[in-house]
């Protein structure tokens, strides 16, 4: 088979899970975020909800060890300087593995182009209005290769980048010719494994990269080859507008990948507690993003004045006003608080910090939350994220930690009828997207 599985754990992403302007140093990204972060909440739900062919997940950093869910952060939606433009960046690890002996580097990076860049393409517009101040929308997609040889199996990362013009990418579904489309992709910068890339779709070799119609310079960004398999991550997008230097890719794993699975075998979906059917219908029962807008309609005098009187009493964020979001089918109201402790991100670890926020923090703002939820049956619950301000990492200035907690559990929590681990145990919390098990009392 030319494709397996690769052996890959994500968590439980909250769909309203994003990078927090504040975290972000560059003004010029910074506003970018704060003006569309609705609407990248929504992208990001909207992309889970998709059937791949492989599982695909959401990352800010491609770079990370998927095994490690909860150090993961899976907000892949973020706005960047990318050559001098701002990019609207997607990020994220394809689970699959190919085999570098039958599928050539141009095979590889079309197939993921294909099943991973165009169906994410062709939800863009309902999420996305046509007029972002960005300049491009940007993909950066890791995925696995696999190279063997009589002493050694080897697996390693290679990394799929492609950078399309705002036009070429809002119109791209459109396209019907395979024509059109090349020639969208010709004026594209992609990049595999940090070398610009002559990308054929669906071709066996890559074309000359020197004769295509490119406006930017041609040459090698970061990276060299052995055996077909980059030492080191693609043409890296950035974070927040600064640098990073990226941990070598290459490996030797302990064991072989599992059973192999070709193109019709069944593969679970990358999101085990989405309401999708794969088909893109979302069941009965189930809310959408168009419910939760419509309740936003209905609520939003309600809503603006929470927002007004929150930043004194509940130390809300001004760049993301009270809101109606959907996880898990479910809509919950959404404030996004800010915790005044610092917290030495090395003295402390995610747990202590969440459970910190919530004890701390959080439960003695629920009551007077709580009787600003608007009487409505189809509100399920709260959606708090918290921002700690992590003091020793200057770098990442925040984390996110999010506490998603249904109505009934909420209400007996305030009215002294459950302790808090018992309203912990009914809801989901997650630390950067990333849902984390919470023992309140043995973390503390």
């Amino acid at each position: 088979m030319q494709v397996c599985v690769a052996i890959l754990v994500a968590g439980v992403v909250s769909a309203s899970a994003q990078v927090s302007p504040a975290e972000i140093l560059n003004p010029q990204l910074r506003a970018a975020e704060s003006t569309y972060l609705h609407q990248l909440q929504a992208y990001n739900h909207a992309i889970q909800l998709i059937k791949f062919p492989f599982p695909f997940y959401l990352t800010r950093y491609v770079d990370r060890d998927p095994q490690k869910q909860v150090e993961t952060d899976t907000r892949g939606l973020e706005f960047v300087k990318f050559h001098d433009r701002v990019v609207l960046k997607i990020t994220g690890v394809y689970a699959a593995s190919y085999d570098a002996a039958r599928m050539t580097q141009n095979q590889r990076s079309s197939r993921t182009f294909s099943e991973i860049v165009v169906p994410i393409l062709g939800i863009l517009p309902q999420h996305i209005p046509a007029n972002v101040k960005c300049d491009a929308i940007g993909f950066e997609i890791s995925y696995h290769v696999r190279t063997e040889n009589k002493n050694f199996d080897y697996e390693g990362k290679e990394n799929l980048v492609a950078v399309l013009d705002k036009a070429d990418a809002f119109g791209y579904s459109q396209l019907a010719r395979e024509s059109q489309r090349q020639d969208a992709v010709n004026h594209s910068e992609i990049y595999v494994n940090g070398k610009e890339f002559g990308l054929a779709l669906g071709g066996k070799d890559p074309f000359n990269v020197e004769a295509l119609d490119r406006s930017t310079p041609h040459g090698s960004t970061t990276g060299k080859e052995i055996t077909g398999i980059s030492t080191r991550s693609s043409a890296d997008l950035g974070t927040s507008g600064s640098d990073r230097d990226l941990p070598p890719g290459y490996h030797i794993p302990d064991r072989k990948p599992t059973e192999e699975l070709g193109p019709s075998s069944p593969v679970a979906s990358n999101s085990p507690d989405s309401p999708s059917t794969g088909t893109g219908v979302v069941p009965a029962g189930f809310a959408t993003q168009a419910d939760a807008d419509h309740l936003q309609a209905k609520y939003q005098p309600q809503l603006d004045s929470l927002a007004k009187d929150g930043a004194a009493q509940y130390h809300f964020v001004d760049y993301a006003p009270p809101s109606f979001v959907v996880f898990r089918g479910k809509i919950f109201m959404q404030v996004t608080m800010r915790d005044p402790l610092n917290f030495d991100k090395e003295g402390t670890s995610i747990y202590k910090r969440a459970a910190q926020s919530f004890d701390l923090f959080v439960a003695s703002q629920l009551k007077p939350l709580l009787e600003k939820v608007p009487a409505d049956v189809q509100i399920e619950g709260l959606d708090i994220t918290v921002l700690n301000q992590l003091a020793s990492n200057p770098k990442l200035s925040s984390e996110a930690v999010e506490f998603i907690c249904p109505l009934k559990p909420l209400r007996q929590f305030v009215e002294a009828g459950i302790t808090n681990q018992d309203l912990i145990n009914q809801s989901s919390v997650l630390v950067n997207g990333v849902r984390i098990a919470l023992d309140l009392q043995r973390v503390e």
